[in-house]
């Protein structure tokens, strides 16, 4: 089944559709401490909010044959490869395409455990035409969502120079965000990712190129950001998706940046139905990260509803 926002930049184009699920394949990280972090029991009932490739979905279904699972994902292309890797366990889930922001459980839904990996997928990040990378020539897009219609490039080219600088800086941690703002406004429009990134490779100290991350990098992350609206809909889901636990149930995140990380440990101490289980949150083992290296960035944090539940707020 699919659920469409009501948002205009997130409407659907009926003349296009799903894409082939065959390249999509993702690594899920943290695994062992995601499936741990849900306390998996029997019969349960579990959302996977960022389905991806259907990795932790997998592990969920796998763990006792009589778990039922919904799978969100905003992306065409993992909701297909998802159905696809799940196909085994289809009287067991259900899938919906839509950001888990605008999910909307029936009344009397409820789950045993919610599960949110952030972030964009290997696969987004590989695929050259997502636009998500410098390192390929591609338009600038950076939708996870391609039926949305706001892309990297509207962004780039129609933002005032000071919003341009305050979105870099804020969402990238660019602290050459000014200087790098006023010398894409000179040099607009820009189409693509390497246009870009060579208007910031060519405009910042020779120190900077040498560094030990690309320089452009913090400003295609604040894009990415920006476009997909990440930030704000995560905070949206946690404040909402406490509501949709059992007592007891387990509400598990990964994120794989400080803005996020921050968000997701103030937003789980300050929910009225939330007790945090992890006051540190857990990072990847030192194989994990040698076999996956985009694993060393990520932060799993789990939160409990209250047992509780007489009280909604």
């Amino acid at each position: 089944m699919y659920i469409f926002s009501n948002n205009p930049l997130l409407m659907p184009d009926h003349h296009s559709s799903p894409p082939e699920s065959k390249t999509f394949f993702h690594v899920p990280v943290l695994l062992q401490e995601a499936i741990a972090g849900l306390a998996l029991k029997p019969g349960g009932r579990y959302l996977d909010a960022t389905v991806g490739g259907g990795g932790h979905s997998f592990e969920i279904l796998r763990s006792h044959p009589d778990i039922q699972l919904v799978a969100l994902d905003q992306d065409r292309q993992a909701i297909a490869a998802a159905q696809e890797r799940l196909a085994e366990y289809g009287d067991r889930t259900e899938f919906h395409h839509c950001n888990f922001s605008n999910y909307a459980p029936q009344a009397d839904e409820k789950f045993d455990g919610i599960l949110a990996d952030l972030g964009v997928s290997s696969v987004q990040f590989d695929q050259a035409d997502r636009g998500f990378s410098f390192r390929h020539e591609a338009p600038l897009d950076m939708r996870m969502n391609d039926q949305q219609s706001l892309t990297a490039a509207d962004v780039i080219n129609h933002e005032d120079e000071k919003q341009l600088a305050d979105l870099i800086y804020t969402y990238g941690e660019e602290r050459l965000s000014r200087r790098i703002a006023r010398n894409i406004v000179q040099a607009r429009p820009i189409q693509t990712t390497k246009e870009l990134a060579d208007v910031i490779w060519k405009n910042v100290p020779n120190s900077y190129r040498h560094g030990r991350i690309h320089p452009a990098t913090r400003t295609f992350q604040a894009l990415r950001i920006a476009v997909n609206r990440e930030l704000d809909v995560l905070e949206s889901f946690i404040r909402q998706s406490p509501h949709w636990l059992n007592p007891k149930g387990r509400l598990v995140i990964i994120s794989f940046h400080s803005l996020e990380d921050r968000i997701v440990k103030f937003g789980f101490r300050e929910h009225p139905l939330l007790t945090v289980v992890t006051k540190k949150p857990m990072i990847s083992q030192e194989q994990e990260t040698r076999e996956n290296p985009r694993a060393r960035s990520a932060k799993l944090r789990v939160a409990q509803r209250s047992p509780d539940t007489e009280q909604e707020f």
